[in-house]
């Protein structure tokens, strides 16, 4: 499954990650920036250490899962 991983700063120096499921294959450098911009403009989240201020990281996470046991 890939997770599109999106990490602020906010106010007060600390770290938001924001994860999104089963993001676009074809998504874009610049259309995660400006989601990225989008939140922090219009204050879209509320953390105890203050606003979101910047942009730290964005990534596209792959992973794979294997089951090796599973009860029925």
């Amino acid at each position: 499954m890939k997770t599109l991983k999106m990490a602020f700063l906010n106010e007060g120096g600390g770290t938001l990650t924001l994860s999104v499921r089963n993001p676009k294959d074809n998504i874009t450098e610049a259309q995660v920036i400006t989601v990225m911009d989008n939140i922090i403009d219009k204050n879209v989240f509320a953390t105890t250490d203050g606003d979101l201020v910047a942009k730290k990281w964005a990534k596209i996470v792959d992973t794979t899962e294997t089951v090796l046991y599973e009860a029925e």
